[in-house]
């Protein structure tokens, strides 16, 4: 690829996002005023409301990129798991009380220490099946 070919791309991607969500907002207005006109008995909505239900959809149910899982990766674990494999055991038991205190004894978090036994009597190593 040569350098007209990278600029292109790159005005391509934000029109092909923008006209992806053209697309949906105008499925979400036709699958409004097709379906639960009738059945529900609301009103019909513009193309401009069924914009706002997708972003009010997206607030309510799907976050914001960077956020959790989304764009940006799995930081706030990566951090998680590094702060945890900087503890000794002693200070890792006090933070798994005070987890078990605060919110029950829910399943072992991802960035628990999966490699000893606890007292708990911990996860076995990932690569044992013994």
């Amino acid at each position: 690829m040569n350098a007209n070919s990278h600029c292109r791309l790159r005005l391509l991607i934000p029109l092909a996002v923008l006209a992806f969500l053209a697309v949906l907002t105008f499925v979400v207005r036709a699958t409004w005023n097709g379906v639960l006109v009738d059945v529900v008995a609301v009103r019909s909505i513009t193309y401009w409301q069924a914009l706002g239900l997708l972003l009010l959809a997206r607030i309510l149910f799907g976050g914001w990129p960077g956020r959790g899982r989304c764009i940006g990766g799995h930081f706030r674990e990566r951090m998680m798991t590094k702060h945890w494999e900087s503890l000794d055991p002693e200070q890792r038991d006090k933070m798994r009380e005070e987890m078990r205190h605060r919110f029950g004894d829910w399943p072992r978090p991802s960035w628990c220490d999966t490699k000893t036994k606890g007292q708990d009597g911990g996860a076995k190593p990932t690569g044992d099946h013994s």
